[in-house]
């Protein structure tokens, strides 16, 4: 790939809500609809299974707990109807669809020579779907790390120093664009520079506005 020159800034994007569509929501209302007929009880059930990606599903993350053991413990802990909550789980990777706005910036930051790489929180199973299905997506990347390939989760400090090696960069040389802001804040802690990411458009406005655009 081009664009390594000494010193050169890497882009690093996260990856559900980034990338790829994570709309949660849908995906109650889809498939536990009894308990999710309106918004306050859709957004009362994603909150009891996701658990804002700690518990249970932070597990299912690092790559210690399949899938099967998830579903069990979502339904014995909330209530909720094991079918239903493994139709959402098993559900959850089809879900992962391009983001058509972020997919043109990825294109734009490769064609301006930019090295990329991501770090995405990303169970096994979904990871090795979005790889087999989105090959010519993955091609744009130097390199990567998925959470449970390395058991680790953002927004640990030793998930941001084992990637910083991956990437073979100093923490300063690294731009993190995700949308959860406990990531963005870790990445900076850890000396990364960082953008938390609202769509595409507001992503490059702010990697130019900080002379981040073309990465150099």
């Amino acid at each position: 790939m081009t664009g390594e020159a000494e010193g050169a800034l890497r882009i690093v994007f996260d990856f559900g809500g980034v990338l790829f569509n994570w709309r949660p929501i849908e995906l109650v209302q889809r498939h536990l609809p009894h308990h999710a007929r309106d918004l306050s009880s859709a957004r009362a059930t994603v909150a009891a299974v996701f658990q804002g990606f700690g518990g249970d599903w932070a597990q299912f993350d690092r790559g210690v707990l399949e899938a099967d053991e998830l579903v069990r413990r979502i339904a014995a802990r909330t209530g909720l109807p094991a079918p239903g909550v493994q139709e959402l789980v098993d559900a959850v990777p089809q879900s992962l669809t391009p983001k058509a706005d972020t997919v043109a910036l990825l294109q734009r930051l490769h064609a301006a020579s930019a090295t990329l790489h991501f770090l995405s929180n990303m169970p096994r199973l979904y990871a090795e779907h979005l790889d087999r299905t989105h090959p010519e997506l993955m091609a744009h990347f130097h390199n990567g790390v998925y959470s449970s390939h390395v058991r680790l989760i953002k927004p640990e400090e030793a998930l941001y120093r084992l990637a910083g090696e991956r990437f073979g960069a100093p923490g300063h040389r690294l731009v993190l664009l995700d949308d959860i802001a406990a990531n963005v804040s870790a990445a900076r802690a850890h000396g990364w520079k960082s953008l938390q990411f609202n769509d595409a458009a507001q992503c490059e406005a702010e990697l130019r506005a900080n002379g981040w655009w073309p990465p150099g």
